[in-house]
């Protein structure tokens, strides 16, 4: 994304953004940053090209070289697009004598599912594959799977005895390492067209044919031009659809740039588009010809230094000068629809007796048991509300119907089935099973509420087919919460348990308790039924996370973690200096898990003082205690600390109250008592002013890069443990 590219770049050059010093010039590394394009779009003075040498290696002639012949086909107004591309994508294979790989582009996911549906009527029993965006991400995964076992992964070989069909759109384009014998596309945006030509042939061993359907505009757009043509006004839709025509107008220019064969083809080789980009920079009428046939760059907001030292408050969950990173990265886009993400699971934390769950309950709930990326499916937030209101409707009929002895699975309109949650976590709302469906008048504050939003739905819900919301399909998915075969065992790092009245969690094993959720409750409060969230052994998310595990003693871990800083400083050349205020951080950092309370919290043994256990943690006996500040009060007298100059004693001290990520620049005080309650608030605040001295000094990378070593080390001592307990050696 050209904003993403723009952000770095700021990272990468603004002065203001840097160190304020020189010595945090000298001893930070510099930022450094390398663009790659395939589709032409280069930015700044230097770019690296192929050299003489390289076009005369035989592997780079090759696939210059590949053979690849384009052949346009205008479609009337009455021909579907979708009837058009099977019919050329089966023609391409010879009405299946031929068992060629034959990829089907369209800038629609709906077409490109209609014309898997037409092909498979053309063909019975064809092999095809649909790889397309608005999917979820399990599927889509499970899909390059089957990409491979089909050809149709670059350097793949697979015996076929027919031919095999992949039909995708966009999400073919860019993120995976497509190979084609064959191809049939819809005309798009020229940076598209130069991603799509370059998923046949890649090898060059083969000769594809590429066949590009011209559609005619439809009567709205054609409407738009005429308007256009008598002067009239527009509106940003109809401006948009017209500049749309107007760039694909200009692509087909560029293609009739490029050279012909002898039997009428266009020749789009890679090697006959690197020269129409060398032609371009001394021709400037095909310069504008590219420039109009390639999408605009989003608009995008500008980086500044207030902005990133807000961001960079990473601990306070709420901050007016601390807007949504989404604009930086993706721009802004004219009428681009907002976008909801959906996630199914078995277990929600709804409660089936008792009082309603607090807001930070299900807040927590979700953190203990985060969500994972390979359960996210991304879509218009106005497809995501017309799919729930049409599941909602369908599964209160479909319950109704149901008789008593199926009590227990039946959804009631009152029941809560979903929440909306943001990015970080927090909840925006729940939603019972009636308000997924409210009348027309207010769908409209259904889509503010879940535009940008997780929603995360019951299960039982379903609604999903193959990836795809589908609100005629019934069969509840899979889900990543029951710790079954979700992408291998402790792959998403959390599984959820639901029992009645739980033993006591045992030590050790594979997985370890994190969260309980009361279920259900008597009317005196009492827990009859738990939500267990439990741990994989080897996700270490939190602080809590990995400090559980094979036991070893406080002492034993900061030495380990302190020799992990010494290679680790050396390793990048620091000065002596800095070799020794890094190893002193790393050999103090974890002090504050002397206190009694933390002991117990996480069950140590009381043969000695201990840095990690096998747990589990009792997170009420904890009580929002923070080692780190703990840490802080212990150290503060320690001569090694005394003896610094006030400069690097911030940055000792700053790096040990945040080496789990707090401290920026507030840390909790809960649970605290090694000291009196005003001086561990005086102390909490000392944390902040000194986090503010130190992104002075250092500039808000370079403190976050001194956090990173220490985090390092810390984790490297850590897995150290972890291997010794596996027969694996430590340190």
């Amino acid at each position: 994304m050209p904003p993403f590219e723009h952000l770095l770049r700021a990272v990468a050059t603004e002065c203001a953004l840097r160190s304020r010093n020189e010595e945090g010039k000298q001893c930070v590394p510099p930022f450094r940053l390398l663009a790659l394009s395939a589709t032409g779009r280069v930015r700044g003075d230097h770019a690296a090209g192929l050299t003489g040498e390289d076009f005369e290696h035989e592997v780079v002639k090759r696939r210059l070289n590949a053979k690849k012949s384009l052949r346009v086909e205008v479609l009337n107004t009455e021909t579907k697009i979708e009837d058009a591309l099977a019919k050329q994508a089966w023609a391409l294979a010879e009405e299946g004598k031929n068992a060629v790989r034959v990829l089907v582009y369209s800038d629609s996911r709906e077409v490109a599912r209609k014309a898997k549906q037409a092909v498979e009527r053309l063909a019975k029993g064809a092999k095809t594959e649909l790889f397309v965006g608005g999917r979820r991400v399990f599927e889509r995964e499970g899909a390059k799977e089957r990409l491979k076992s089909l050809g149709f992964i670059a350097g793949s070989t697979v015996e076929r005895r027919g031919p095999v069909f992949l039909f995708a759109t966009s999400a073919g384009e860019v993120g995976v390492d497509l190979d084609a014998d064959h191809m049939v596309c819809d005309l798009v945006a020229w940076e598209r067209m130069v991603q799509r030509l370059g998923r046949v042939n890649r090898r060059g061993e083969g000769k594809a044919k590429i066949v590009l359907l011209q559609q005619q505009p439809d009567k709205k757009t054609q409407q738009a031009l005429d308007k256009e043509k008598r002067g009239e006004g527009l509106t940003d839709k109809e401006r948009k659809m017209v500049d749309e025509v107007r760039r694909l107008g200009f692509v087909g220019k560029v293609i009739e740039r490029l050279p012909l064969h002898a039997d009428g083809t266009t020749d789009v080789s890679p090697g006959t588009l690197h020269d129409l980009k060398r032609c371009a920079a001394t021709d400037s009428d095909l310069q504008k010809i590219l420039e109009d046939a390639t999408t605009p760059e989003p608009l995008r907001p500008a980086l500044t230094r207030p902005l990133v030292e807000a961001w960079a408050m990473t601990s306070l969950e709420r901050h007016t000068g601390r807007p949504a990173i989404q604009p930086w990265l993706r721009g802004w886009i004219q009428d681009d629809p907002p976008q909801t993400a959906v996630v199914w699971r078995k277990h929600l934390p709804v409660r089936e007796a008792g009082p309603t769950p607090r807001e930070k309950e299900i807040e927590d709930f979700f953190e203990a048991a985060p969500l994972h990326t390979s359960e996210l499916l991304e879509t218009e937030t106005f497809r995501v509300v017309q799919w729930i209101a049409a599941r909602a409707e369908s599964v209160r009929r479909q319950q109704a119907a149901q008789d008593k002895a199926t009590e227990e699975s039946r959804l009631r309109g009152e029941d809560v089935v979903a929440f909306a949650l943001d990015a970080d976590g927090g909840l925006r709302k729940a939603f019972r099973l009636a308000e997924l469906d409210p009348p027309k008048k207010d769908k409209n504050e259904l889509e503010r509420f879940l535009a940008g939003a997780i929603l995360v739905v019951d299960a039982r819900l379903a609604g999903l087919n193959d990836g795809l919301l589908d609100e005629t399909h019934t069969e509840a998915p899979p889900t990543a919460d029951d710790g079954g075969g979700w992408l291998g065992e402790g792959a998403v790092g959390f599984r959820v348990r639901s029992v009645e009245a739980p033993p006591a969690v045992p030590r050790g094993g594979k997985w370890r308790e994190r969260f309980r959720f009361a279920s259900a409750v008597t009317e005196d409060g009492e827990a009859t039924r738990w939500l267990i969230v439990e741990k994989w052994q080897h996700d270490a998310a939190t602080e809590e996370d990995r400090s559980a595990g094979h036991p070893q003693l406080l002492d034993e871990h900061e030495s380990w973690a302190e020799e992990r800083a010494r290679c680790l400083a050396r390793t990048l050349d620091l000065g002596a200096k800095w070799i020794d205020l890094l190893a002193l951080a790393a050999r103090l950092h974890d002090e504050g898990k002397r206190a009694v309370r933390w002991q117990r919290a996480f069950h140590a043994s009381k043969d000695g003082v201990y840095a990690k256990t096998e747990g589990p943690i009792d997170y009420r006996l904890l009580d929002g205690y923070r080692h780190e500040l703990g840490s802080l009060l212990r150290v503060e007298g320690d001569e090694r600390i005394k003896k610094l100059s006030a400069e690097d004693r911030d940055l000792v001290l700053h790096l040990i109250a945040a080496h789990h990520g707090f401290a920026r620049p507030v840390i909790g005080t809960s649970g605290c008592e090694g000291a009196a309650p005003s001086a561990v608030e005086e102390k909490a605040a000392e944390v902040a002013l000194r986090f503010v001295r130190l992104q002075e000094r250092w500039g808000p990378w370079g403190l976050a890069w001194w956090e990173a070593l220490l985090r390092a080390a810390d984790q490297q001592a850590s897995r150290d443990n972890d291997a010794r307990a596996t027969g694996g050696g430590g340190t």
